[in-house]
């Protein structure tokens, strides 16, 4: 009769526990789809290849890694502060030291938005080049940038530059959204 009632006591804690584990198993699978969603509305595009935002790193370790080297194969994330108004054939990116990096799209195979783009995350991979612009390649960004014909007359020097050439492209609204 004792044996009886101990292995009831025990099946009842059994079945308890199991609806509790039940009950946790539940509330992480909410959790998790919630993030999920979270990362997804964070997600603007990708364009070009498909890559992961994962192992990207700052302009300011891309820089420290070039060194004197002539180019690298990288991937970095950083703010975008313009776009190609005419077609989205480019975008520049915000470098810590303030400066500005055009990114190019590999074989011109593939655009990014045109507009409201500014302020959002970029993750680029692919090929950073140092290089001298000359001027008429910056007149002609400057036109693609909707700059006026005063700003446009104004460049009459080459530049040197870091310029890079994107294979893929993933675009994060900003964590001002």
């Amino acid at each position: 009769m004792v044996l009886k009632a101990e292995i009831g006591y025990f099946c009842g804690k059994f079945f308890k526990m199991k609806k509790l584990f039940v009950f946790f198993i539940c509330l992480a699978m909410i959790a998790c789809s919630q993030q999920q969603k979270e990362e997804q509305a964070k997600l603007v595009g990708n364009y070009g290849d498909e890559i992961s935002i994962e192992g990207a790193i700052s302009t300011d370790k891309m820089i420290t890694l070039l060194g004197e080297q002539d180019s690298l194969v990288v991937k970095v994330k950083s703010e975008i502060i313009t776009t190609c108004a005419m077609k989205g054939c480019w975008m520049n990116l915000k470098m810590t030291d303030g400066e500005e990096m055009r990114v190019t799209f590999k074989d011109y195979a593939f655009f990014v938005p045109k507009e409201g783009m500014q302020g959002n995350q970029a993750v680029i991979e692919g090929v950073v080049k140092r290089t001298m612009t000359d001027v008429e390649t910056l007149r002609h960004y400057a036109e693609d940038a909707g700059k006026s014909e005063t700003e446009v007359a104004g460049i009459t020097e080459a530049k040197e530059e870091l310029t890079f050439e994107a294979s893929g492209v993933v675009i994060l609204a900003s964590s001002e959204d």
